[in-house]
């Protein structure tokens, strides 16, 4: 125990997510694949991370970018063989790193083989793998695409990507269940034959030496009882977050499959809040080792792709929550990016100049790494890759852009120049254009004349190679602040106080374990201030700063600030 907290290698761990299709290209069709990861981990290892997150590489159609899954046991072909998923996995086991990967257990494919069976007959052995309904009969129902004249859905659950959520299907004549794309049927966790065939995929890969899995949505498998409409104004992610049977189903994941590995298990989790996190990551709870919960990440969203700027103290108060609610039972996560969400520098930092850019980069990541909980970086954020500058529709590959088009557009709710807008600031294709290398052509992610994703153009001003080469790199700094964070266990075990909660420029924080304390001071404005610390705060030794000098000696009561300046104060 440390500060009450039990140790575990997870907690301790600087996880890096990689997006398989955008990280690196090794036989240049344009698409990432296991060889090129293999041959960046000397990079990964060199940067300080010790977990990576490969998010899904398994057989898909690619209906949603590898999060439809035809096949669990086989790996996607565009991505290679099983094979070369074994190369990769022994070269991360050879650098001292482990691997997670995706489970994405809520849906599957429609063309998985349970599916093309379950949708033959009524009768079929595979039928209640997924969730089946008869339409309801109302004679003035419009004739709407899918759906036969005087039948209505179900129920009025809308899918994540827009429409109904509920497909019907000719051939048995019922709907089936889609709380996402057409092509992802949700699987039925009530029936136990479900269950029993995720515990043994999930087996199948531990054995094989994965060190656990990120949780696709995992809390949406248990569905409301009975299936009811929703009533007006009621949050239907909330709903099926919290059904009644998700604790059951998770404890009986861990007592089969989790608890008898040495492993890491962290969930998507969608819908649950602050509140109900205890009852997920609990240690007396045995289900998983930690959430996402996405309060900080989603501050000033106001709907679809329209969001305010950053109010800081919102973003204080939400780590403040967390460390007021969350008990040393419970178990955090750290980070401000992933595959579906847009580049975090462009987001809350300043890429106005290339100056502002870095800093602000360096800031974000020093914040990431020094907050309560286990860090977790997105490929492309070591070097503060930014949003690129869509300007078409046809640019975009996310299916949720395209839903979009099809049905809100189409519809007059929104303009095309509205939509092409907001999906540029805050869609997920921002997160998923190719890794920057070199300057070389397609940024050195493939050697062929065509990239699933366009390569954003500033490739040639933002890249690995030169940032390798610069001691004071994004990349550099962001090797420092994991490096300081290893060497002390405050910043992992330690206790989380905010110094200064309503300032709107300055976060200022400490992490403190026994003896050892430290200062962190982020100023997040892009204009100088004259920042005077709180009585009896002190600033002692600077460890570590994304300026290259201090503007201030030791124990300054008053800090001059630069813009987007870091510093990390040991006390």
């Amino acid at each position: 125990m440390i500060n009450g907290y039990s140790k575990r290698w997870w907690k301790e761990a600087v996880v890096y997510q990689i997006y398989p299709r955008s990280f690196q290209d090794s036989n240049g069709d344009g698409i990432g694949d296991l060889n090129g990861i293999t041959s960046r981990l000397d990079y990964l290892k060199n940067l300080g991370v010790n977990v990576i997150w490969l998010s899904p590489h398994f057989d898909s159609p690619n209906a949603d970018n590898g999060y439809d899954i035809r096949d669990y046991r086989k790996v996607m072909t565009e991505f290679g063989t099983m094979a070369d998923f074994d190369r990769m996995l022994a070269g991360i086991k050879k650098r001292h790193m482990r691997l997670i990967i995706d489970l994405v257990v809520n849906h599957t494919s429609d063309e998985h083989k349970w599916f093309q069976e379950s949708r033959k007959s009524r009768t079929n052995p595979y039928r209640d793998y997924y969730i089946w309904r008869d339409g309801k009969p109302n004679p003035n129902a419009p004739n709407a695409p899918g759906t036969p004249p005087g039948l209505d859905p179900p129920n009025n659950y809308n899918s994540f990507f827009s429409g109904s959520a509920w497909q019907w299907d000719e051939t048995t004549r019922q709907f089936y269940l889609h709380l996402f794309a057409v092509k992802q049927p949700d699987l039925n966790w009530e029936n136990p034959k479900v269950r029993q065939e995720v515990y043994s995929l999930m087996r199948f890969w531990l054995d094989k030496g994965v060190d656990g899995f990120r949780m696709d949505v995992i809390p949406l498998i248990s569905k409301p009882t009975g299936l009811p409409d929703l009533t007006p104004g009621q949050n239907a992610v909330k709903l099926w977050a919290n059904g009644p049977r998700r604790d059951e189903f998770l404890q009986e994941m861990n007592r089969e499959v989790l608890s008898k590995y040495d492993d890491m298990s962290v969930g998507e989790a969608i819908g649950i809040d602050l509140a109900g996190t205890h009852d997920i990551v609990g240690e007396e709870r045995h289900q998983l080792s930690q959430i996402f919960n996405f309060d900080a990440t989603r501050i000033g969203n106001q709907g679809g792709y329209n969001y305010r700027p950053l109010h800081l103290p919102e973003l204080k108060a939400v780590y403040t929550a967390h460390a007021t609610v969350l008990g040393k039972q419970d178990w955090d996560t750290s980070f401000l990016s992933n595959h579906d969400m847009s580049r975090v520098v462009s987001r809350w930092g300043d890429t106005s100049t290339p100056e502002l850019r870095a800093l602000s980069a360096k800031l974000l990541q020093t914040m990431v790494l020094t907050l309560r909980g286990t860090a977790y970086l997105y490929q492309g954020d070591e070097l503060g890759m930014t949003n690129y500058p869509w300007t078409k529709i046809s640019e975009f590959n996310d299916i949720e852009v395209q839903n979009r088009f099809k049905t809100e557009v189409a519809q007059g709710k929104l303009t095309e120049q509205q939509l092409i807008a907001g999906a540029a600031a805050y869609g997920r294709d921002n997160a998923r254009t190719p890794m920057q290398w070199d300057k070389s052509s397609n940024a050195g992610f493939s050697k062929g004349n065509h990239t699933w994703e366009p390569v954003n153009p500033n490739y040639l001003e933002i890249n690995a190679a030169d940032q390798l080469k610069d001691p004071d790199s994004v990349y550099h700094y962001n090797q420092r602040v994991i490096a300081l964070r290893r060497s002390d266990p405050a910043f992992i075990y330690g206790d989380y106080q905010d110094l200064d909660p309503t300032h709107e420029q300055v976060f200022l924080y400490t992490r403190t374990l026994g003896a050892s304390s430290y200062l962190i001071v982020l100023n997040f404005s892009s204009q100088p201030i004259d920042y005077t610390l709180p009585p009896g705060t002190q600033a002692k030794t600077l460890k570590l700063g994304n300026y290259k000098d201090s503007t201030d000696p030791a124990e300054s009561t008053t800090l001059h600030l630069r813009p987007r300046e870091a510093r990390i104060y040991k006390n």
